[in-house]
């Protein structure tokens, strides 16, 4: 919605009219500015087209999670670098339905860019993964499921990390 940095200047606005605020003797109002204001900062480090982008695919709503991130034009100016990273994350969950060869670039684009949680760089190896084996990449597949094993620490991807050694033996 907004540029980056247009969210920060908004923000710094919003705090020194809470400064005034306090000045004036309008204690409740200048806090509440300073709430208002962290929304800004907040929306300056997770964009709020990629958290729409996520709330849709958790309803498994392809197209809807497209639609967010087609708002997103220029995610190189328009994004933080982690942000980025979601950004090419997102996009290669979407396209690993139809074309590997591309969500291969976007997961390891991704991954480069970096991602904050360590269960998201699983899940990308993860994907990665199948896709090396599907491509009959088998060294590769084997060594990205190892890494993902180690960063799943919660054992949330357990069965597919399962799944795929057992897949990995057929071949």
């Amino acid at each position: 919605m907004f540029n980056k940095y247009i969210k920060l200047v908004i923000a710094g606005a919003i705090l020194v009219w809470s400064v005034f605020q306090f000045i004036d003797g309008n204690i409740m109002n200048g806090i509440s500015l300073i709430l208002f204001a962290g929304i800004f900062v907040l929306l300056y480090f997770k964009n709020e087209f990629i958290l729409l982008a996520f709330w849709q695919l958790r309803s498994q709503n392809f197209a809807g999670a497209s639609k967010w991130l087609s708002y997103i034009k220029n995610p190189s100016t328009a994004l933080v670098k982690k942000q980025q990273g979601y950004f090419n994350f997102l996009h290669g969950i979407m396209v690993s339905q139809t074309n590997l060869t591309q969500a291969e670039k976007f997961f390891k684009k991704a991954l480069s860019l970096g991602l904050s949680m360590k269960h998201d760089i699983a899940m990308a190896k993860l994907q990665l993964a199948g896709i090396a084996m599907s491509k009959r990449r088998k060294r590769e597949a084997t060594m990205l499921i190892n890494e993902a094993k180690k960063l799943d620490t919660q054992k949330v991807l357990a069965d597919q990390i399962k799944m795929l050694k057992d897949q990995m033996k057929k071949m």
